[in-house]
């Protein structure tokens, strides 16, 4: 007799499939399924390299994105009860969104999923970590990415033959441009697996990022300072072969290789042409996705873009139809960019 299996009883036999455990009673029958065993005997080999989050915060309404409700009436829906198909039959999405419409065989959308939390707070803490909030705090996702796909797993950066030239310049963890803030992103595994949040705009001519770029002082006068300090560096010199001394010695030289070296080409957004710049958007969301773009090339396992402005409390649809647009740029350019240089496979957005 074939047992019939509820949505939930199927979820629940996937995730302990996935955690290698040994199920009984009546998932057996499909765990032992021609099927189920022909899939299990095909070895799998994971492509994703690199992680793009793209962090809304304060949440876009799904009815004004990717889940319009037209027959719910002006009252659910407000003036956005157009929406338009996609180049995947059977889906349709908000009419701000054209450019990702003709993008749709490249995302999926998951309009089941919700949560039942009013606070930012505890929602971002939920939705990062995956647990409820208690005495223990727990590390968000890219955190977690950092601890088993960074330095102690072999993470050395970019290639040799990326623009980054020097191992482990590049944290494995950024972010763009602020750092989320509303929850410890390292957790309980402390400030060496936090991001690396580059501050600055990327929008502007020049990507201020911290600790490599530093507005109003030229290169010279930095130069200068590094020399001034070296002269004041009396204990350094009188032990050089101290072993504490020495990491603050590296600890320089990633730091000034990272101000002066080719880290600062990575970042520097001038070496993109203008029309890929105007596809993206000339905003900060578009041209961090265009960063984004960069660092997935560059090899970095996690790129989160801080994505704000999404609260509103008032004037809603006058700030979408200023959001949205910008939304659908970004996104929609970022996803066609990554499948022309065939990353699209590796990246997970």
């Amino acid at each position: 007799r074939r047992t019939i299996m509820n949505r939930r009883e199927i979820l629940k036999q996937g995730f302990f499939g996935a955690t290698g455990l040994v199920l009984s009673g009546p998932f057996d029958l499909q765990a032992s399924s021609p099927e189920v065993q022909r899939a299990r005997s095909v070895p799998l080999s994971p492509k994703a390299k690199s992680v793009i989050q793209i962090w809304m915060w304060g949440g876009p309404s799904h009815l004004d994105t990717f889940d319009p409700k037209p027959e719910a009436g002006y009252d659910y829906c407000g003036p956005f009860n157009k929406p338009i198909t996609t180049n995947v039959d059977g889906i349709q999405i908000s009419e701000m969104l054209p450019l990702l419409a003709q993008q749709a065989d490249k995302y999926s959308i998951i309009r089941s999923m919700t949560h039942g939390i009013n606070s930012h707070e505890t929602a971002a803490y939920i939705v990062q970590t995956g647990r409820e909030p208690g005495r223990l705090v727990y590390p968000c996702v890219g955190a977690v990415v950092s601890l088993f796909k960074g330095y102690e797993h072999g993470y050395k950066g970019p290639p040799a033959q990326s623009l980054v030239r020097r191992a482990g310049l590049v944290p494995p963890y950024i972010v763009l441009t602020q750092p989320q803030g509303r929850f410890s992103e390292a957790g309980f595994l402390g400030q060496r697996y936090k991001p690396f949040a580059t501050g600055g705009d990327p929008n502007q001519t020049i990507f201020a990022v911290e600790g490599i770029i530093a507005q109003g002082i030229s290169e010279n006068r930095q130069h200068s300072r590094r020399e001034l300090l070296h002269s004041l560096d009396s204990l350094g010199k009188a032990m050089p072969e101290n072993p504490q001394f020495e990491q603050f010695d590296r600890c320089e030289e990633n730091a000034y290789a990272m101000m002066f070296g080719d880290a600062r080409k990575l970042f520097d957004l001038s070496q993109e042409k203008d029309e890929m710049r105007k596809l993206y958007g000339r905003n900060t969301f578009g041209q961090s996705c265009l960063m984004a773009r960069r660092l997935v090339e560059q090899g970095v396992p996690y790129i989160t873009i801080n994505y704000r402005g999404w609260d509103t409390h008032k004037q809603h649809f006058e700030t979408m139809r200023r959001k949205l647009p910008e939304m659908d740029a970004g996104m929609a350019t970022l996803l066609q960019d990554l499948a022309d240089r065939a990353l699209l496979d590796s990246t997970i957005i």
